[in-house]
């Protein structure tokens, strides 16, 4: 390709909207073009590593013994219906009517459709297991895009879903995908950490989550380097640290803390530390229509999604209740506690743990001392803390470590949480029909895009892996007008091109620093440059991954380079 031919546009400045290095260098580098808030057009350089990345996937997918299908972006009503999602899933769902008022949405996910597919279509248990395979664009009404193609309301998306006759089946199938995964995140030279994750809106009862390390990642997870465990703080459970379990009960007193509300204040002037506190926290759940207190030690975080689960609620429908309702349920915002709060109460084991707690008197300027779990309140015991560094594995006991990452994909053991509802039978040998038993397999590829760079990038641009990169080698003459540059400049572009090297030719009209901070920015692997020597077939070779040498060398072994390294590349 022709430097001057292509569509090339490269910004000296970072542009305000960007805030992290993907979406700055995809935006500098000419790779994307922001249409409206987290809408993205992908221009020549970007479309081409898209399409590799896809490509990627589609070969080891199609290697697992998927098989390849595309779906409408346009769903039906009904379908959703049917899952019982179309009022559960939440605002992020983009719906629209027809011209005839029927009522459709712009697909966020793919479940309902795969699975009416396969109802339709496979009836004897002789097709099964079955796994199909899409990449496709999906919408979400995200409230807040942000951070380029990390949160936007349109992403291109690699999903699969498995039908099987049994649950064996499904580990088979679930296995498989792990495999798989693994091996595409390991061909994008990724840094990941496969980690347990909780289901979200898609339902089922296991997940993993593959988790590209970054401190740009918008999700924590916790591991164990010892035993091997890891899980998304989501789903991350940990050992409790007993404290204070062996101590005796005592006697509850009131003491008064004066315009105290928050767990620093109050522990501050009480001179005990924050884990001998108990927050209070009320919910309203607007999916059951009822409050929710939560109980967790003052050096803690609540977990929601542990929350939202334990009371079969969404997302969309828990919110803090405000101070007049609190107000309405006998308490007061500040001094919320457990004992005489007649609404549903969540208690975090370590707090039941605690045999002389400090909790809220829920009265102003008043908290309780020596409060016990089971003598002075009750309420379900689990785990709705937030696990985090430090704390114990609950395999081995060992501290865990924490680190920050991005999805960049997921599998779920859907089990019959679809098929059952949507009626996605097979005939069984005693001409019975049976549910299948589904598995769900995601990989966001915009976003994988997006994890590469955030691995892989420096002061200067973008640095690709060889095998995702949008070109191979770029040849830049310093003077194309000079006539041996020139010369020398077309025989390498002809031999690398007719050797299936992806390659560029900077015959643009150009100051020779201008050209090279281009392809730096851009990430191109291989440079080329054709200079005063090219009268004896000497060129300066530079990788990129080696921005500061440069080497003088004979162009025979600079081609021999290039194409033993294209070569070996997958």
């Amino acid at each position: 390709m022709l430097a001057s031919k292509m569509l090339l546009k490269t910004l000296k400045d970072t542009p305000q909207e960007a805030k992290i290095p993907s979406h700055i260098l995809l935006l500098r580098a000419g790779m994307i073009k922001n249409e409206v808030s987290g809408v993205f057009n992908y221009l020549p350089l970007g479309l081409r590593v898209l399409r590799k990345i896809e490509n990627i996937i589609r070969e080891e997918m199609d290697n697992s013994g998927a098989e390849e299908i595309l779906c409408s972006a346009i769903q039906p009503k009904e379908a959703w219906e049917e899952s019982g999602r179309w009022s559960k899933y939440g605002p992020e769902l983009i719906r629209f009517k027809d011209r005839h008022e029927r009522e459709f949405c712009l697909g966020p996910t793919h479940e309902e459709i795969f699975t009416t597919i396969v109802r339709d279509l496979v009836k004897s248990s002789k097709n099964l297991p079955l796994n199909i395979y899409q990449i496709q664009t999906k919408y979400r009404d995200e409230v807040r895009p942000r951070f380029g193609l990390m949160r936007s309301r349109e992403f291109i998306m690699k999903d699969a879903y498995s039908f099987d006759k049994d649950q064996e089946g499904l580990d088979k199938s679930y296995q498989n995908m792990y495999d798989t995964y693994s091996r595409i995140f390991d061909r994008f030279h990724l840094k990941y950490r496969p980690v347990l994750a909780d289901t979200g809106s898609i339902g089922g009862n296991a997940s993993h989550q593959f988790m590209a390390l970054s401190e740009v990642g918008e999700s924590d997870i916790v591991y164990c380097d010892d035993c091997g465990y890891a899980a998304d703080v989501e789903k991350a459970e940990a050992k409790a640290d007993n404290y204070q379990m062996n101590l005796e009960p005592a006697d509850i007193v009131e003491v008064e803390t004066p315009n105290m509300r928050t767990i620093e204040e109050v522990s501050s002037y009480l001179k005990v530390m924050p884990k001998e506190m108990v927050k209070t926290i009320i919910y309203y759940d607007n999916f059951n229509k009822q409050f929710v207190a939560v109980l967790v030690r003052g050096d803690r975080e609540v977990n929601e999604i542990k929350v939202i689960n334990a009371i079969d609620s969404t997302e969309n429908d828990l919110r803090l209740a405000t101070e007049e309702e609190i107000l309405g349920l006998g308490s007061i915002h500040g001094f919320c506690g457990p004992i005489g709060l007649n609404i549903k109460i969540l208690v975090d084991t370590e707090v039941s743990l605690l045999k002389r707690a400090i909790v809220g008197a829920n009265k102003a300027n008043y908290h309780l001392t020596n409060v016990c779990y089971g003598r002075d309140f009750t309420g379900q015991v689990g785990f709705f803390r937030k696990a985090c560094g430090g704390d114990l594995c609950p395999v081995c006991g060992k501290p865990l470590k924490q680190e920050r990452g991005i999805e960049v994909g997921q599998i779920f053991k859907l089990q019959t949480k679809y098929s059952l509802p949507m009626n996605c039978t097979y005939t069984n040998e005693k001409n019975e029909q049976v549910p299948m038993v589904m598995g769900c397999y995601g990989i966001g590829v915009t976003r994988t895009l997006a994890s590469i760079i955030e691995q892989y990038h420096d002061d200067l641009g973008i640095i690709w892996p060889l095998n995702v990169a949008p070109y191979h080698a770029v040849i830049v003459p310093i003077n194309y007008k000079d006539e041996a540059q020139q010369a020398l400049a077309n025989e390498l572009y002809n031999t690398l091109t007719k050797a299936g090297v992806e390659t560029i030719l900077d015959d643009r009209d150009a100051k020779p620093g201008f050209k090279f901070k281009d392809w730096e920015l851009i990430g191109i692997p291989y440079m080329i440059i054709c200079g005063r020597n090219s009268v004896n077939n000497v060129v300066e070779f530079k990788v990129r991954t080696k921005v500061e040498e440069k080497q003088e060398l004979p162009v025979e072994q600079v081609i021999s380079t290039i194409l033993n390294a294209v070569k070996d590349i997958r």
